[in-house]
């Protein structure tokens, strides 16, 4: 095994400062000692070094898989070694859970499919697997057609995610969350399944694992709608509700849910718990005493949820929103796009979340609670309104959540229902205008952060918003990739652009 001063010698941060047959204890003092500044910078070298040794491993997993294979039966890696798969291998030898096993094996499977069909045309040829050139193609350059040629090498879809993985620009929890989030593309797809891999390896650096993971269903949702459909029903089939009594006499529940229900569901408890969560702090004066109240209540955060859940059992149709929310109806809000025909697109999203739902859902809510049109262009950005008061108002709030999704800032995945709006321009230094365009969502600690740390936004008219740090550097809050993909502009690069992939029957 590597000792510290051989590990820590690739650490510049780190070099010479642990000696020769160091223990953990020592290098717990060292690590202690260091200032903050030299404490980030050696956290960021080990976190290099760790995606290196990563990569290593994925690899090494993704080899494993394809030495264990079920049909090498007993004669497989994994099996030799007295282990039922390569999962179970690889989670003995790493010491990690069958959950970090299995990504490790998946990701690494991926990281070794070189596109072929599986027909091993290109090992069935002369020279071929030896290191040796193709044939030749005829006199115009292209392949040839006879018999023992090797088939063009096509790249898979998720070749964007390989190269980020070994660019080290992604790392093999990202990797997964937006293959598995993405799938399979259908027939025919695999070129806009590749496009929005590569964006949402951009987006991978501001983005929770969890977001990637979210935000790829739902764009696989945007791409798919047929598919869509197909999946919401297959949830919807799913759902359940069950309690028992456990060995203690303490009755207990588990529920399942469908997507719209579990949107709903977290929209009330979301619209109950906001100020506890971060909620917006600029609210009215009774709102704002109910806020405090809720604050200062004693019960934890899973216990006021409980007591909402039987509030709202009890009450049934006939609740009073006001005893029950403290200020008004919890509603599910979702985003629907209409073409200029009228057309309503087929998949929509719920506004706090970004889940994908069937457009059935969506025009079921129409009936139930109505609709407010917002009319964007194709990139999401909301018409202007004017400087009308000092605050937002409801209906510029509604723009905002439209157009951002939730709080812009890098690495929060804050959703819109508990973001405030924040004015680019001071409004009595630079005479701030209350328009959408110069209004961006941010929650509340990322809000007072910006006041107080030295940071500001920037726009140059409906251009990327650009965060500015106290030292100068800057940031691009690009808007969530769903949502661009909402409106039309993620994919407007392909030609033509997607509208519904489905095998052919």
């Amino acid at each position: 095994m590597a000792s510290f001063d051989a590990i820590t010698a690739l650490i510049p941060t780190l070099q010479g400062r642990i000696g020769a047959g160091a223990s953990v204890e020592d290098a717990q003092a060292v690590i202690v000692a260091l200032g903050d500044t030299e404490l980030v910078a050696a956290f960021g070298e080990t976190a290099e070094l760790g995606v290196l040794i990563e990569q290593l491993q994925t690899i090494e997993a993704g080899v494993i898989h394809a030495r264990s294979s079920r049909a090498a039966g007993h004669e497989g890696l994994a099996q030799r070694m007295g282990h039922r798969s390569a999962t179970s291998l690889v989670q003995g030898l790493g010491g990690v859970s069958k959950a970090e096993a299995s990504r490790q094996v998946r990701v690494g499977e991926a990281m070794l499919d070189d596109g072929s069909d599986g027909s091993g045309a290109a090992e069935d040829g002369d020279g071929a697997g030896d290191g040796s050139e193709p044939a030749e193609g005829g006199a115009d350059g292209s392949a040839g057609s006879g018999e023992g040629q090797p088939r063009p090498r096509v790249l898979p879809w998720h070749e964007p995610l390989r190269a980020a993985l070994r660019a080290g620009t992604l790392t093999s929890a990202q990797f997964d969350a937006i293959h598995r989030g993405l799938g399979e593309p259908p027939e025919g797809a695999e070129q806009a399944w590749s496009v929005a891999a590569a964006q949402l390896v951009d987006e991978a650096p501001s983005r929770t694992v969890e977001e990637l993971l979210a935000h790829a269903r739902c764009v696989r949702d945007l791409l798919d709608p047929a598919g869509a459909e197909e999946r919401s029903a297959a949830r919807y089939e799913r759902r359940a509700f069950r309690t028992w009594l456990d060995q203690d006499g303490t009755r207990r529940g588990s529920m399942v849910f469908d997507d719209e229900g579990g949107a709903f569901v977290e929209t009330a408890f979301a619209a109950a718990l906001r100020p506890r969560r971060g909620g917006p702090r600029f609210v009215d004066a009774d709102e704002k005493t109910a806020a405090a109240d809720l604050t200062a209540d004693p019960r934890t955060n899973d216990q006021l949820a409980y007591d909402l859940l039987l509030d709202i059992v009890r009450a049934g149709v006939l609740a009073d929103a006001k005893s029950v929310f403290g200020t008004r109806q919890a509603a599910l809000r979702i985003v629907q796009t209409v073409d200029g025909d009228g057309v309503f697109a087929p998949v929509a999203v719920t506004e706090d979340g970004l889940t994908a739902v069937p457009a059935a859902v969506a025009q079921r809510r129409l009936c139930e609670a109505g609709s407010i049109v917002v009319t964007v262009d194709s990139c999401g950005n909301p018409l202007d309104v004017g400087r009308e008061e000092r605050l937002f108002t409801p209906a510029q709030r509604i723009g905002l959540a439209v157009r951002d999704g939730g709080c812009r800032w890098p690495g929060c995945d804050r959703p819109a229902s508990y973001c405030e709006a924040h004015h680019i321009d001071e409004w009595h230094r630079d005479h701030g205008r209350t328009d959408i365009d110069r209004g961006i969502l941010l929650c509340r600690f990322h809000h007072m952060e910006l006041h107080h740390g030295g940071w500001r936004i920037t726009r140059d008219g409906k251009c990327d918003f650009i965060l500015h740090n106290a030292e100068g550097a800057e940031i691009v809050l690009t808007g969530r990739v769903p949502l661009r993909y909402l409106w039309g502009d993620a994919w407007a690069d392909l030609d033509p652009p997607p509208k519904r992939f489905r095998p052919a029957a």
